[in-house]
Protein backbone atom coordinates (compact mmCIF):
# COMPACT_ATOMS: atom_id res chain seq x y z
CA UNK A 1 0.00 0.00 0.00
CA UNK A 2 1.38 3.61 -0.89
CA UNK A 3 0.95 6.09 1.77
CA UNK A 4 -0.70 9.51 1.82
CA UNK A 5 0.92 12.33 3.57
CA UNK A 6 -0.87 15.22 4.35
CA UNK A 7 0.89 18.29 4.63
CA UNK A 8 1.30 18.74 8.49
CA UNK A 9 2.94 14.69 8.05
CA UNK A 10 5.12 16.21 5.24
CA UNK A 11 6.46 19.36 7.40
CA UNK A 12 7.26 16.68 10.32
CA UNK A 13 9.14 14.67 7.68
CA UNK A 14 10.54 17.90 6.02
CA UNK A 15 12.53 18.85 9.54
CA UNK A 16 13.42 15.46 9.86
CA UNK A 17 15.06 15.26 7.04
CA UNK A 18 16.87 18.61 7.59
CA UNK A 19 18.43 17.11 10.36
CA UNK A 20 19.60 14.57 8.05
CA UNK A 21 20.91 17.17 5.76
CA UNK A 22 22.67 19.18 8.60
CA UNK A 23 24.35 16.16 9.72
CA UNK A 24 25.67 15.33 6.03
CA UNK A 25 27.04 18.63 5.75
CA UNK A 26 28.87 18.64 9.09
CA UNK A 27 30.26 14.75 8.26
CA UNK A 28 31.36 16.18 4.92
CA UNK A 29 33.87 18.76 6.53
CA UNK A 30 35.28 16.18 8.78
CA UNK A 31 36.01 13.67 5.83
CA UNK A 32 39.97 14.31 5.29
CA UNK A 33 42.32 11.63 5.31
CA UNK A 34 43.34 10.03 9.16
CA UNK A 35 39.93 10.15 9.83
CA UNK A 36 37.98 6.32 10.38
CA UNK A 37 34.68 5.60 9.26
CA UNK A 38 34.18 4.68 13.30
CA UNK A 39 35.01 8.21 13.51
CA UNK A 40 32.38 9.69 11.28
CA UNK A 41 29.60 7.50 13.09
CA UNK A 42 29.84 8.43 16.65
CA UNK A 43 29.97 12.68 14.75
CA UNK A 44 26.51 11.45 13.30
CA UNK A 45 24.95 10.18 16.50
CA UNK A 46 26.32 12.72 18.82
CA UNK A 47 24.63 15.36 16.51
CA UNK A 48 21.70 13.38 16.00
CA UNK A 49 20.58 13.04 19.88
CA UNK A 50 21.68 16.92 19.91
CA UNK A 51 18.37 17.35 17.27
CA UNK A 52 16.10 16.01 19.81
CA UNK A 53 16.34 12.75 16.87
CA UNK A 54 17.02 8.97 16.66
CA UNK A 55 19.22 7.43 14.03
CA UNK A 56 17.48 5.55 12.13
CA UNK A 57 19.17 3.17 10.99
CA UNK A 58 21.17 1.72 14.47
CA UNK A 59 19.19 -1.60 15.13
CA UNK A 60 17.75 -1.54 12.16
CA UNK A 61 16.73 -5.35 11.51
CA UNK A 62 16.55 -6.88 7.87
CA UNK A 63 16.48 -10.84 7.50
CA UNK A 64 17.04 -11.53 10.91
CA UNK A 65 20.54 -9.13 11.28
CA UNK A 66 20.50 -6.13 13.22
CA UNK A 67 22.41 -3.35 11.71
CA UNK A 68 24.69 -2.08 14.76
CA UNK A 69 25.42 1.32 13.93
CA UNK A 70 24.12 4.52 13.32
CA UNK A 71 25.44 5.62 9.93
CA UNK A 72 26.11 3.42 6.83
CA UNK A 73 29.75 4.52 4.98
CA UNK A 74 30.58 2.80 1.73
CA UNK A 75 34.43 3.09 0.51
CA UNK A 76 35.51 2.96 -2.83
CA UNK A 77 33.45 -0.29 -3.78
CA UNK A 78 31.47 -0.08 -1.53
CA UNK A 79 28.34 0.42 -3.13
CA UNK A 80 25.74 0.90 -0.18
CA UNK A 81 25.26 -0.32 3.64
CA UNK A 82 28.86 -0.40 4.80
CA UNK A 83 29.10 -0.92 8.70
CA UNK A 84 31.79 1.94 10.34
CA UNK A 85 34.93 0.29 11.63
CA UNK A 86 38.08 1.35 12.31
CA UNK A 87 38.92 1.55 9.21
CA UNK A 88 41.30 4.39 7.76
CA UNK A 89 40.16 7.29 5.29
CA UNK A 90 42.91 7.77 2.82
CA UNK A 91 43.84 10.08 0.46
CA UNK A 92 41.80 9.52 -2.89
CA UNK A 93 39.40 7.38 -1.45
CA UNK A 94 35.59 7.81 -2.13
CA UNK A 95 33.05 7.41 0.54
CA UNK A 96 29.48 7.37 0.67
CA UNK A 97 27.93 8.32 3.69
CA UNK A 98 23.99 7.83 4.13
CA UNK A 99 21.77 8.90 6.82
CA UNK A 100 18.37 8.69 8.46
CA UNK A 101 16.73 9.69 11.46
CA UNK A 102 13.10 9.71 13.07
CA UNK A 103 12.00 12.83 14.35
CA UNK A 104 8.54 12.96 15.78
CA UNK A 105 7.11 9.42 14.42
CA UNK A 106 8.73 9.96 10.66
CA UNK A 107 11.77 9.05 8.73
CA UNK A 108 14.13 11.19 6.64
CA UNK A 109 17.12 9.87 4.81
CA UNK A 110 19.60 10.56 2.44
CA UNK A 111 23.16 9.86 1.24
CA UNK A 112 26.18 11.91 -0.74
CA UNK A 113 29.20 10.37 -2.17
CA UNK A 114 32.36 12.36 -1.23
CA UNK A 115 36.11 12.23 -2.27
CA UNK A 116 38.53 12.49 0.34
CA UNK A 117 41.27 14.61 -0.67
CA UNK A 118 42.26 14.75 -4.05
CA UNK A 119 40.60 12.01 -5.98
CA UNK A 120 41.06 10.12 -9.79
CA UNK A 121 39.05 11.80 -13.14
CA UNK A 122 37.23 9.18 -12.87
CA UNK A 123 35.83 9.13 -9.34
CA UNK A 124 35.27 13.21 -10.21
CA UNK A 125 33.07 12.10 -13.39
CA UNK A 126 31.59 9.03 -11.57
CA UNK A 127 29.78 10.94 -8.36
CA UNK A 128 29.35 13.90 -10.60
CA UNK A 129 27.15 11.54 -13.24
CA UNK A 130 25.59 10.00 -9.92
CA UNK A 131 24.61 13.35 -8.67
CA UNK A 132 23.20 14.42 -11.70
CA UNK A 133 21.32 11.33 -12.36
CA UNK A 134 19.70 12.05 -9.06
CA UNK A 135 18.49 15.73 -9.68
CA UNK A 136 17.27 14.84 -13.24
CA UNK A 137 15.20 11.63 -11.53
CA UNK A 138 13.82 13.84 -8.96
CA UNK A 139 12.78 16.61 -12.15
CA UNK A 140 10.05 13.93 -13.25
CA UNK A 141 8.19 13.88 -9.91
CA UNK A 142 5.33 15.14 -10.84
CA UNK A 143 1.47 14.39 -10.07
CA UNK A 144 0.14 12.22 -13.24
CA UNK A 145 3.45 10.74 -13.95
CA UNK A 146 4.49 6.99 -13.61
CA UNK A 147 7.43 5.80 -11.79
CA UNK A 148 8.77 4.56 -14.59
CA UNK A 149 9.55 7.88 -16.20
CA UNK A 150 12.02 8.66 -13.08
CA UNK A 151 13.88 5.15 -13.38
CA UNK A 152 13.82 5.68 -17.32
CA UNK A 153 15.46 9.08 -17.07
CA UNK A 154 18.18 7.64 -14.06
CA UNK A 155 19.17 4.98 -16.15
CA UNK A 156 19.74 6.69 -19.09
CA UNK A 157 21.74 9.63 -17.75
CA UNK A 158 24.13 7.15 -16.20
CA UNK A 159 24.39 4.67 -19.11
CA UNK A 160 24.71 7.13 -21.57
CA UNK A 161 27.94 8.33 -19.77
CA UNK A 162 29.62 4.70 -20.04
CA UNK A 163 28.52 3.77 -16.02
CA UNK A 164 26.05 1.63 -14.69
CA UNK A 165 22.94 1.54 -12.66
CA UNK A 166 22.68 -1.01 -9.23
CA UNK A 167 19.75 -3.46 -9.85
CA UNK A 168 19.72 -5.15 -6.14
CA UNK A 169 18.96 -2.43 -4.78
CA UNK A 170 16.21 0.46 -5.08
CA UNK A 171 14.80 3.36 -3.70
CA UNK A 172 11.27 3.36 -1.70
CA UNK A 173 8.61 5.58 -0.32
CA UNK A 174 9.51 7.16 3.18
CA UNK A 175 7.12 7.77 5.91
CA UNK A 176 6.38 6.74 9.59
CA UNK A 177 8.65 3.70 8.17
CA UNK A 178 11.89 3.50 6.86
CA UNK A 179 10.81 1.38 4.10
CA UNK A 180 7.55 2.13 2.53
CA UNK A 181 5.71 0.95 -0.83
CA UNK A 182 6.28 2.06 -3.34
CA UNK A 183 10.20 0.39 -4.45
CA UNK A 184 11.83 2.89 -7.18
CA UNK A 185 14.05 0.92 -9.50
CA UNK A 186 16.70 3.03 -11.08
CA UNK A 187 15.95 1.52 -14.25
CA UNK A 188 13.06 1.16 -16.51
CA UNK A 189 10.98 2.20 -19.01
CA UNK A 190 9.11 5.22 -19.00
CA UNK A 191 5.40 5.43 -18.84
CA UNK A 192 5.45 2.38 -16.71
CA UNK A 193 4.69 1.68 -12.98
CA UNK A 194 2.19 3.23 -10.25
CA UNK A 195 0.96 6.72 -11.04
CA UNK A 196 2.45 9.57 -9.20
CA UNK A 197 -0.18 11.23 -6.63
CA UNK A 198 -0.04 14.69 -4.61
CA UNK A 199 1.41 13.80 -0.95
CA UNK A 200 3.41 10.51 -1.89
CA UNK A 201 7.08 10.69 -0.61
CA UNK A 202 9.75 9.08 -1.89
CA UNK A 203 13.82 8.33 -1.47
CA UNK A 204 15.04 8.41 -4.49
CA UNK A 205 18.47 7.15 -4.71
CA UNK A 206 20.70 6.38 -7.95
CA UNK A 207 23.55 3.94 -7.46
CA UNK A 208 26.12 3.80 -10.29
CA UNK A 209 28.83 1.86 -10.89
CA UNK A 210 32.35 2.47 -13.26
CA UNK A 211 32.29 -1.11 -14.42
CA UNK A 212 29.57 -3.82 -14.32
CA UNK A 213 25.96 -3.53 -12.22
CA UNK A 214 26.41 -6.54 -10.61
CA UNK A 215 26.88 -6.64 -7.05
CA UNK A 216 27.49 -8.95 -4.20
CA UNK A 217 27.74 -8.73 0.12
CA UNK A 218 30.39 -9.01 1.98
CA UNK A 219 30.50 -11.70 5.05
CA UNK A 220 29.00 -9.26 7.33
CA UNK A 221 25.84 -9.83 5.73
CA UNK A 222 25.35 -5.89 4.95
CA UNK A 223 27.81 -4.41 2.75
CA UNK A 224 27.23 -4.57 -0.50
CA UNK A 225 30.36 -4.13 -2.92
CA UNK A 226 30.92 -4.24 -6.83
CA UNK A 227 30.93 -7.89 -8.38
CA UNK A 228 34.19 -6.69 -10.42
CA UNK A 229 35.43 -4.09 -7.73
CA UNK A 230 35.08 -1.17 -9.76
CA UNK A 231 34.29 2.17 -7.94
CA UNK A 232 30.47 3.25 -6.78
CA UNK A 233 29.05 6.33 -6.02
CA UNK A 234 25.26 6.48 -4.00
CA UNK A 235 23.15 10.24 -3.92
CA UNK A 236 19.86 10.23 -2.26
CA UNK A 237 17.43 12.68 -1.67
CA UNK A 238 13.73 12.22 0.13
CA UNK A 239 11.26 14.40 -1.99
CA UNK A 240 7.44 14.92 -1.55
CA UNK A 241 5.11 14.90 -4.52
CA UNK A 242 3.04 18.17 -4.46
CA UNK A 243 0.85 20.36 -6.96
CA UNK A 244 3.65 22.67 -7.85
CA UNK A 245 5.92 19.57 -8.53
CA UNK A 246 8.53 17.64 -6.86
CA UNK A 247 9.63 19.15 -3.01
CA UNK A 248 13.26 18.29 -2.06
CA UNK A 249 12.43 17.87 1.66
CA UNK A 250 16.38 17.10 2.39
CA UNK A 251 18.13 20.00 0.66
CA UNK A 252 19.58 22.57 2.95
Amino acid sequence: MIFIKSPREIEIMRRASQIVAEILGELKRKIVPGITTLDLDAIAEELTRKKNARPAFKGYTMAGRVYPCSLCTSVNEEVVHGIPSNRVLNEGDIIGIDFGVIYEGFYGDAAVTVGVGQVSDEARRLMRVAEEALTLGIEELHEGKRLGDLSSVIQKTVETAGFSVVREFVGHGIGKMLHEEPPIPNYGDSGHGPRLMEGMVLAIEPMVNTGGCEVELRDDGWTAITKDRSLAAHFEHSVAITKNGPYVLSKL
